[in-house]
């Protein structure tokens, strides 16, 4: 997965860059905002991310069942 790298390394710089302009005080960083995209900080996956914990779907379920997440609880029992 040599592609792989590369994506990651473009998302990091697009939102390292936008932090940049934001800290500036400029408004519009970049023509469209979706450009930077948002991975899951352990795995680096982009897909299944789900942003108030900063995971994949697969990482949260995982550190959920091991119980390293303060108040997430299952829904069944």
């Amino acid at each position: 997965m040599a592609g792989l790298k590369s994506k990651v390394a473009k998302a990091k710089k697009l939102l390292a860059k936008r932090e940049a302009y934001l800290k500036a005080g400029v408004k519009k960083p970049n023509k469209f905002s979706t450009r930077g995209v948002l991975r899951c900080k352990i795995t680096g996956r982009s897909k299944g991310y789900m942003r108030y914990f900063g995971l994949s779907r697969m990482m949260f379920r995982e550190l959920a069942m091991k119980g390293e997440l303060p108040g997430v609880t299952k829904a069944s029992k």
